[in-house]
């Protein structure tokens, strides 16, 4: 456990990625939490915007009853607002709101309503910030993924392989493109901190093959390395399959079957890590309190396949995995982003 405790360092980290986000002096900025919420990261967030000549607030709510048949971890879907219309509002008033719930307002019913006030909404990660400090959000960054985001958004389909077996086919015309390079300067617009990847929501009926992870790749949903290996049978967006003799073929079993819900099984998202900062081997440096994984979602090279709600294919659901994988290959039409997990070009 590292220490719970104000570093000046941290002011000033979390005053620089605010000023990324065009903070600016006696600028009314909301602090969303929640009762559940990391408070070092609320101090801190207000201390930043106070540095800055900001004038910060905070919106506080209970975190809201467990509802899911199992516990859901980094779902990026918060439900601390419960549609509550005056925090909703307050939140929509303010040009600036630094997101501190534990899961995030990134798929949170309520998101839109507070961007169409033309919020810059940026969540920071549910980590510790001895995680957030190595992650520091740059320019640099934000070119890596808006050049990704440009890749995406021209290419028909998206093949990934790897030696170990995968072989994926995803059609990626009819989706929607998004990326994330950890602050957001743009009204209307919300970004994530760590951030360094890009994605794509396929539309409906539009992934097909093998998912094949081995010792090294990750379950962020578990927040645990994959020590055995696991088949996933992917057929028209769906896994139907799940093979694989080990303790971690029998946890996704367990967890996909928990939900009692077709959609759980259905992909969210695909994409790649684009940040040479963030680590894979990082998640066993901390404890499991200390980190959400968002790290092992951005390093660069990393392919990241997601199941759960996707909005553009109609499929709605609280059940989520994120699993990044290395060492596979992702081609867009044919040409190489990622080489044996390595970033292309």
């Amino acid at each position: 456990m590292i220490a719970d405790r104000i570093e000046g360092k941290w002011i000033d980290l979390f005053a620089e990625v605010f000023s990324r986000c065009k903070v600016a002096p006696g600028e009314a900025c909301a602090i969303l939490s929640e009762s559940q919420s990391r408070s070092l990261n609320v101090q801190l967030a207000e201390l930043a915007l106070l540095k800055l000549g900001a004038k910060p607030f905070h919106v506080v709510v209970p975190s809201p009853s467990q509802a899911a048949p199992v516990p859901i971890r980094s779902t990026g879907a918060s439900h601390a607002l419960q549609g509550l219309k005056p925090a909703i509002s307050a939140l929509a008033a303010s040009s600036f709101v630094a997101d501190c719930t534990v899961e995030g307002l990134m798929h949170a019913a309520e998101l839109p309503q507070i961007l169409q006030g033309g919020a810059r909404v940026l969540y920071i990660s549910n980590e510790h910030p001895d995680v957030l400090e190595r992650l520091a959000p740059s320019p640099a960054d934000e070119e890596k993924v808006r050049a990704g985001m440009r890749l995406l958004k021209a290419a028909k389909r998206m093949l990934v392989t790897s030696r170990a077996g995968t072989d994926l086919d995803v059609k990626l015309e009819g989706a929607r493109v998004g990326g994330v390079w950890g602050y957001t300067d743009k009204p209307g617009t919300l970004s994530h901190w760590p951030g360094g990847l890009c994605l794509a929501f396929p539309g409906a009926e539009s992934v097909n093959g093998t998912l094949v992870m081995v010792p090294g790749d990750l379950n962020l949903t578990f927040k645990r390395y994959v020590e055995s290996e696991v088949r996933l049978k992917v057929d028209k967006d769906y896994v139907t399959g799940i093979e694989g003799d080990g303790l971690d073929a029998e946890l996704m079993r367990e967890y996909f079957a928990a939900w009692g819900d077709r959609e759980a099984y259905a992909v969210s998202h695909v994409g790649w890590g684009l940040n040479p900062r963030a680590r894979w081997d990082a998640l066993a440096m901390y404890d499991r309190h200390d980190i959400n994984g968002t790290e092992q979602r951005a390093f660069a090279g990393n392919f990241l396949y997601s199941t759960g709600a996707n909005e553009v294919a109609g499929r709605h659901t609280l059940g989520h995995f994120d699993l990044p994988f290395r060492r596979c290959t992702v081609t867009l039409d044919g040409k190489a982003v990622v080489r044996d997990g390595k970033l292309a070009g």
